[in-house]
């Protein structure tokens, strides 16, 4: 017999399948020698109140084992001898378009021009030590895109546009833990996720499928008014190559040099708002007693809290963004005279900080002028200056909370997990009026409704500009094709139509499917 329960439990019970077990003897009349097995099925914490308690909905299987281990697997067949079909791409669009299409019986070739997930990790840890950037392998740039190394979030509000559960049962299916199917903000964590990725990819290559690694696509292969292949640099040997098939492009935010590609081609582009601002740093166990309403933090049972805020000042919002607790700050930029920051969490979420972005809403009438690059263009301009203010490293500039707020420069910074290091500058004066105005008001606001929050022991490190794409490559909504040439579906976060690892694994499956239809119909 099979129960299904709502249960509100303390932290400690929640922990514990041996006191869950013993709750719902006491609690549910159920005999301790029949329940043979307690799966969680969702889990939330409400701190709302200063007594915390974990929302669980439980199955509760009594003289009798579960057949499975939670959750559905997807078969991946042979498509060694099927059509072929280009990706471009490999962070979350462009794997889980490539799975998706090995499920539809079409083969990926997939291009990533970045290294493997694990050779990624030696160009990172040089960015601390040289100062400078790999323009090919870096946060952003690499196989798992830029969600691989900044945190493992996978929570989305993006419920409308697929199913995210199948979105998380592949990831479980490629090593991730089954927890991310009941936490309602499931985490897999920056040290777990690159061995799901490598996972992900052994999966596209056993079925039938490629993936070329240091690999830039330079030009798409058109015919008349279709896609029909790109051509590419393998830069590691120096050489041209060429794939053919319809094209899945799944560049990702980051991919400056596509979206001028795309935009001297006449493939037509719109510019798209954006948020801009700064990472915001506090230590962990302050945002543990805030959050938990506890001056000992979170104690032995609890994570490390999470926050979220909002509010609007002048007709744009102000939020926080990617909320971090427990991580680090991480250098993101993709090339050099840049500075741009974001924020990862290891899987424990341990560390002795906790972070967000932190920014203001952009849209794209926000920017003079007609150009649909000019929201990209205003990009490289603020993460330019932020590299001067940063004495041309990356040393990122940064300012305490409250002397951002009352216009004052930090005579000393706090410690902090960007590795690269700080530099104290006047964030307040050197930042777009229109920006710096509007977060000091915001904090103002976050600091009013929650006590300690506005402090000088958060620091602003500046910049946050990635947060999304600040280009969308128009496609038809009933297709996913775009709207001119046929063959080419302009996919995720870097086509402008996702944000997060979860909606742009959402949109790649929903691209390969489009994909798989139009070449039934060819």
């Amino acid at each position: 017999m099979i129960h299904e329960l709502q249960v509100r439990v303390l932290p400690q019970v929640a922990a514990s399948q041996e006191a869950l077990i013993e709750y719902l003897v006491r609690e549910h009349g159920l005999s301790h020698e029949e329940i043979t097995h307690v799966r969680i099925l969702r889990r939330s914490i409400d701190a709302r109140q200063r007594t915390i308690y974990v929302n669980l909905k439980l199955r509760v299987y009594v003289n009798e084992l579960p057949e499975d281990d939670g959750y559905a697997r997807t078969v991946y067949g042979d498509v060694s001898e099927s059509p072929q079909v280009v990706v471009v791409g490999e962070g979350p669009g462009g794997l889980f378009a490539a799975l998706r299409l090995v499920e539809l019986g079409l083969r990926p070739v997939v291009v990533e021009r970045g290294k493997d997930v694990s050779s990624r990790r030696r160009d990172l840890a040089a960015i601390t030590r040289t100062q400078r950037v790999d323009n090919e392998s870096n946060y952003c740039f690499g196989e798992g895109g830029a969600g691989a190394y900044s945190d493992g979030k996978l929570y989305t509000r993006s419920k409308k546009r697929g199913n995210v559960e199948k979105i998380l049962r592949v990831f479980c299916q490629h090593g991730a833990s089954t927890a991310i199917l009941a936490d309602a903000h499931p985490h897999i964590g920056t040290d777990k996720l690159p061995l799901v990725i490598a996972s992900m990819r052994d999966t596209i290559l056993r079925s039938g499928g490629e993936v070329h690694h240091q690999t830039r696509m330079t030009q798409l292969l058109v015919e008349g008014d279709c896609v029909v292949g790109i051509e590419a640099e393998d830069t590691a040997q120096g050489v041209a190559r060429r794939f053919m098939g319809p094209v899945i492009l799944a560049t990702g935010h980051s991919a400056r040099d596509v979206y001028q590609y795309l935009h001297s081609s006449g493939i037509e582009i719109e510019a798209k708002g954006i948020a801009v601002g700064v990472r915001l740093e506090h230590p962990s166990k302050l945002i543990d007693q805030i959050q938990y309403h506890n001056p000992e933090g979170r104690g032995a049972y609890l994570p490390a809290a999470e926050y979220s805020f909002v509010t609007q000042v002048d007709g744009r919002g102000v939020y926080s963004f990617c909320m971090c607790p427990g991580g680090f700050v991480i250098p993101a930029a993709t090339g050099p005279e840049q500075i741009v920051v974001n924020g990862m969490s290891p899987s424990n979420r341990g560390t002795r900080w906790s972070n967000s972005g932190m920014v203001v809403e952009m849209r794209a009438e926000d920017i003079e002028g007609d150009d649909p690059l000019r929201v990209m263009r205003f990009q490289e301009s603020i993460e330019r200056s932020c590299w001067i203010q940063g004495n041309r490293q990356q040393t990122a500039p940064a300012q305490r909370m409250y002397d951002f707020v009352k216009a004052r420069f930090s005579q000393s910074l706090p410690q902090s997990s960007y590795a690269p290091g700080l530099m104290s500058s006047a964030l307040h004066e050197w930042l777009p009026e229109a920006i710096a105005n509007r977060l000091r008001q915001g904090f103002v606001i976050f600091g009013h409704n929650s006590r300690g929050f506005l402090t000088n022991e958060a620091v602003l490190i500046a910049v946050e500009s990635r947060t999304s794409s600040p280009v969308r490559i128009l496609r038809d909504g009933s297709t996913l094709q775009h709207i001119r040439i046929r063959g080419l579906f302009p996919c995720g976060e870097g086509a402008g139509y996702a944000g997060g690892i979860v909606s742009a694994g959402i949109d790649g499956e929903r691209c390969a499917e489009m994909c798989a239809a139009y070449l039934k119909s060819s």
